[in-house]
């Protein structure tokens, strides 16, 4: 596991990367400030991403609402060994959400 910081409406944010691999290549990035307190102004961010680096039938699909914001993310996956890289992207992601969350 590696460790980054990425920058979420003007606030560090840091991050645990790891990588899955089965048939196909993926790799999770994820990370958060945890609870602050309040809103987009004040609150926590969180930050949560999927690459692929290999052989992933992987797309999304994001709805805009309104001021430019998405209101609805979608992310599919074709295949079998997609379904097991995901859920182990998912699974990581839960756990350092987690571990951040309580340690802050």
């Amino acid at each position: 596991m590696r460790e980054n910081v990425v920058r979420v409406n003007g606030v560090d944010v840091q991050t645990c990367i790891e990588e899955f691999t089965s048939c196909n290549i993926i790799e999770c990035e994820v990370g958060t400030t945890g609870l602050c307190g309040g809103d987009t102004g004040n609150g926590g961010r969180t930050y949560f991403r999927i690459t692929n680096f290999a052989s992933t039938d992987m797309s999304c699909k994001v709805v805009e609402g309104i001021y430019g914001r998405a209101d609805q993310i979608e992310i599919m996956f074709g295949g079998d060994t997609e379904l097991d890289t995901f859920i182990a992207a998912l699974e990581f992601a839960v756990e350092r959400l987690n571990e951040q969350r309580s340690r802050l």
